[in-house]
């Protein structure tokens, strides 16, 4: 949209509001999204009016937006969850959590759980995190103050928080001027003209008839504006005048000569500065009728595009600091100044064997532990970081030979081999692009895994295709090319036509960066002699003419949000420059220092974070700040580095991937992005995942559908309705599963367990668990499914939990016998301790079970069966008195309220926590119960006795609708 449309809509904004249409006022605020009404906003926010407060910010932002977008829903989110507790209404606050809260799962599974724990407590102010909660008022205040903070430092919100300085009736002020200009040009103005209408143009000859040019000037105000200040209304409509170009480019076409590298000597390489941009064109001439114009995309496509692709969080983890704190008692940094050294990856992590030269990288754009490269010998692999495996190859071969032009097949017959120059991920990672040495651009569609399916063979540029890019022109997906021919080419992505062929560079084309700037799409094209031009979507030729720094064979790349242009190259003297450009005048703003004076090959770099530069120069990684000329750090990764080597951060900047002299790649890795790999490895990865950057799935909350359904889409989760909740306590009871463990079959199958063979006793390490509780024999011992705790019962029927924290020691936060962990303990002091009735505990036989989500725990030590909360230690339930007692548990695989309970009387129950009642009993054994199990994928359980008899009871999903069917397995 341009300027005038945007400043059209703030003066019907402001006639709107003076003539007190209050809730037309904020549609337009919301649909347009120039204007975003914080007064208003903080009034519905302090209502509580959730549903328009989030209906509001969606004209502006959508939760998978950026961190700061995310953290402002979640905490609209959650002050709706934590509201809905405090009024007891239970049944709003799983709804709450189903359809609001639940997608942050993915992003942060703990903290889901601790939410989902407050479900069971009567005042979810018993949480420690939650004890300094007030009362609603106050609660909503302090979050207003949060997300005001939020939506300042929210770039998407960027010049949208002002409203324009306006005189009273400015539209009306407007009108009028254009009245008195068309009362002017009456043949015979009448002295009091009878304005009746505003849909026609105003005559005095006939009521608001067409009317003539007149020179008379009677005016109906005292001042009359000139004509000449506004452009000429097209057929496009009112304020929408024909494309132009963007302010950059005509900043570098006004004043070429400002570029401090050209040669005094030399006239200017464009044209002279007009005084007109329109001018500036070099061939200022209207486009044929047979080429109609393009339909640029809009300064907020890029945004557009983000809101449309799938929500996936998974990746982003280290970067949102949302919590279940109250935003009062959270201390967080917002800014970008936020950023140190500290979060540069540099950390070497992993080193994957490429076994050849590694030409180019690119990092999946949504599953960011995706890395794609390409090599000298023409391969094309995708690795996958979280299990260091490589789970997509694909070789250079030629699909259709017959299609190929004969300088091709030509090529082809003397030496059928080519390296790739350049590899690309599409904007949504779906697609990717090959760009090799011959001819040959190679368009593949990506599924997930190693399902790498042929797209498009482009039989592209006459020699090399040097560079490769992804673009979008006309609101449609393009592939950007340029070669040795000189020439730069735009195809289609889904048809593999050409849509537009650039003409004008005198050497090879090295490298093309597309952008687009206000509402006008353009490329940067850089070639082998120094020369930069710029390009619109049409045939009118080059915009910018322009030597690079040094004469230098260079590649360009914005910042992250696009707001900077840098480039870095290295000349045939080997004088490498890295710059940052001044857009608006064509001109270098400044020039980082410390690349060598004489590089071995061209100087590659990177951005991250809008923030940070990188490059590989004389065997080290070299950072800057982006606002700092001189050097930031430097370091050799541990060595192997080439004199200059391919670089490439992922998209958050946690992860750096550089080439290495023996064709390998390392990996390097800040804090967040150890964090990451470490959490994902030995998890197999999900390839639908990455197809398909859908939100991650998880069950429904308390009854799971069986194993065979579908679990968790998105249609169906809006579709169905939300599973009933109570509260757990002595009237009804009720246990909550966040997200089960169990994997699918498949993927359980094609899991690999590294086994260590393990010889001498300096390989193993042994850790005494810290406990100031009474030392007991421990006659239980379980790791938590998560691997974060260990859960012992003790003899005297208490129960120990020991956590290991998570820090610079233990950056999984995981068990280990490197870090000590916390005998932990609520605040309240209360113990896990189990009934014992009239028995004699150390004569009991002890058992527990502990939920899938660690959530629960159920246990025995003789006496009743107790349900525990793991979190907060307080016993939710007792039930079962003996005779007969427990002698071992286990949890239903789907539900949670589902228990098999062995028994001393050689039996087993089936009960239902929910309503409080065995559904059956099965008997078969002649001794006590010794073993429970359920099967995840068989559909059985297994039972054993110390009658040494091992039974099988078939068809366990029977057990739901209480069917038996037992068979002796074997004794």
């Amino acid at each position: 949209m341009s300027s005038l449309s945007r400043e059209l809509v703030f003066l019907i904004l402001q006639f709107l509001e003076e003539e007190k249409f209050k809730e037309t006022v904020h549609r337009l605020e919301q649909e347009s999204g120039f204007y975003f009404n914080m007064r208003y906003f903080e009034e519905m926010v302090t209502n509580g009016e959730w549903d328009e407060v989030e209906k509001y910010l969606s004209g502006f932002t959508k939760v998978d937006d950026n961190r700061y977008s995310m953290k402002i829903f979640f905490e609209i989110r959650k002050q709706k969850y934590l509201e809905a507790l405090d009024k007891r209404d239970r049944a709003k606050a799983v709804e709450i959590l189903v359809k609001d809260l639940k997608v942050f799962s993915a992003f942060n599974e703990e903290l889901f759980k601790e939410i989902t724990q407050l479900l069971t407590l009567e005042n979810f102010r018993d949480n420690e995190q939650l004890s300094k909660y007030g009362d609603t008022k106050s609660a909503r205040g302090i979050m207003l103050g949060e997300l005001k903070k939020l939506i300042e430092a929210n770039p998407l919100f960027r010049d949208k928080l002002q409203f324009p300085t306006l005189k009273n009736s400015r539209l009306r002020t407007l009108i009028n001027q254009s009245l008195n200009w068309q009362h002017q040009l009456c043949k015979n103005p009448r002295p009091n003209p009878d304005i009746k209408t505003l849909f026609v143009d105003h005559s005095c000859g006939q009521p608001n008839g067409a009317r003539a040019p007149s020179p008379v000037t009677n005016s109906l105000m005292d001042a009359v504006p000139k004509a000449g200040g506004f452009p000429p209304i097209t057929g496009h409509g009112p304020f929408a005048p024909t494309p132009a170009i963007p302010s950059a480019l005509a900043g570098w076409m006004a004043n070429p000569s400002a570029v401090p590298h050209q040669p005094a000597s030399a006239g200017p390489m464009g044209l002279a500065a007009p005084n007109n941009a329109v001018a500036l064109l070099k061939r200022p001439r209207s486009p044929p009728a047979s080429n109609p114009a393009i339909d640029y995309q809009t300064a907020d496509s890029e945004h557009v595009l983000k809101r449309s692709r799938p929500f996936v969080l998974s990746d982003e983890v280290n970067n949102l600091p949302i919590n279940i704190l109250p935003v009062a008692y959270t201390s967080q940094n917002h800014g970008q100044s936020s950023y140190s050294s500290d979060d540069l990856p540099k950390n070497p992590v992993m080193t994957l064997n490429q076994g050849s030269t590694v030409k180019s990288m690119d990092f999946h754009p949504v599953q960011q532990i995706l890395l794609l490269v390409g090599t000298n010998m023409g391969d094309v692999m995708v690795w996958e970081l979280g299990s260091r495996e490589r789970i997509g190859w694909k070789n250079f071969k030629v699909w259709d030979l017959n299609a190929c032009s004969r300088a091709l097949q030509a090529s082809l017959s003397s030496d059928y081999t080519a390296s790739v120059n350049r590899v690309a991920w599409s904007p949504d990672g779906t697609l990717f692009g090959v760009a090799y040495s011959k001819h040959i651009v190679h368009v593949y569609s990506y599924h997930g895994g190693d399902d790498i399916r042929n797209h498009l063979e482009i039989d592209a540029h006459n020699g090399n295709v040097n560079d490769l890019a992804f673009s979008y022109p006309n609101k449609q997906l393009a592939v950007v090319t340029c070669g040795d021919d000189r020439t730069i080419k735009v195809w289609d992505a889904s048809l593999g036509t050409r849509l537009f062929n650039f003409l004008g560079h005198e050497a090879p084309v090295y490298s093309v960066c597309p952008h687009h700037k206000e509402n006008i799409q353009f490329i940067f094209s850089t070639a082998a002699d120094g020369k930069i031009k710029a390009w619109l979507y049409d045939n009118l030729g080059s915009r910018v003419d322009y030597n690079a720094p040094g004469n230098s064979s260079t590649t360009m790349a914005y910042s992250a949000d696009g707001t900077r242009l840098f480039s870095c190259g290295t000349n045939k003297e080997g004088e490498s420059h890295l710059v940052e450009w001044n857009e608006s005048e064509g001109a270098v703003k400044r020039a980082y220092n410390g690349l060598a004076k004489r590089s071995v090959g061209i100087v590659k770099f990177d951005t991250t974070k809008n923030r940070f530069l990188a490059a590989v120069d004389e065997f080290m990684i070299k950072f800057w700040d982006m606002d700092n000329t001189n050097i930031l750090t430097s370091f050799d990764a541990e060595g192997g580095l080439p004199a200059s080597s391919c670089i490439r951060f992922n998209k958050e900047g946690t992860l750096l991937a550089v080439s290495t002299n023996d064709n390998s790649i390392k990996i390097l890795a800040n804090s967040d992005g150890i964090r990451m790999l470490r959490s994902l490895e030995n998890r197999t990865f999900d390839a639908s995942r990455a197809a398909s950057a859908s939100v991650v799935k998880a069950p429904p909350i308390g009854n799971f559908p069986p194993t065979n359904a579908p679990v968790g889409t998105s249609g169906d989760d809006q579709a169905a309705p939300a599973a009933p909740m109570i509260g757990m306590n002595s009237d009804s009871r009720s246990l909550v599963d966040v997200k089960p463990k169990i994997q699918d079959e498949s993927v359980e199958k094609s899991r690999i367990w590294k086994l260590t063979e393990i010889n001498e006793s300096s390989q193993c390490r042994s850790l005494r668990l810290p406990d100031s509780l009474t030392a007991m024999r421990v006659s239980r011992l379980i790791y938590t499914n998560s691997g974060v705790a260990i859960l012992a019962l003790a003899s005297n029927a208490v129960h120990k939990l020991w956590k290991w924290q998570r820090n610079d020691r233990n950056l999984s936060g995981k068990a280990s016998a490197s870090v000590q962990p916390q005998l932990w303990q609520p605040s309240s002091g209360i113990l896990m301790t189990n009934d014992i009735s009239d028995t004699n505990p150390e004569d009991a036989v002890p058992c527990f079970a502990l939920s899938k989500n660690d959530s629960y725990v159920m246990s025995a030590s003789g006496g009743k069966i107790s349900l525990f909360n793991m979190m907060t230690f307080k016993t939710m339930t007792t039930f079962m008195a003996p005779p007969p007692a427990a002698t071992f548990l286990a949890f239903h695989p789907q539900d949670n309220n589902i228990i098999a309970i062995g028994m001393e009387d050689s039996s087993i129950q089936i009960y239902n926590v929910r309503v409080d009642e065995v559904k059956t009993k099965l008997k078969g054994h002649q001794k006590r119960i010794t073993g429970l199990a359920f099967s995840h994928t068989l559909n059985v359980l297994v039972s054993s006795g110390a009658d040494s008899q091992v039974r099988i009871i078939g068809n366990a999903m029977c057990l739901l609708p209480w069917n038996k069917q037992l068979s002796l397995l074997f004794k």
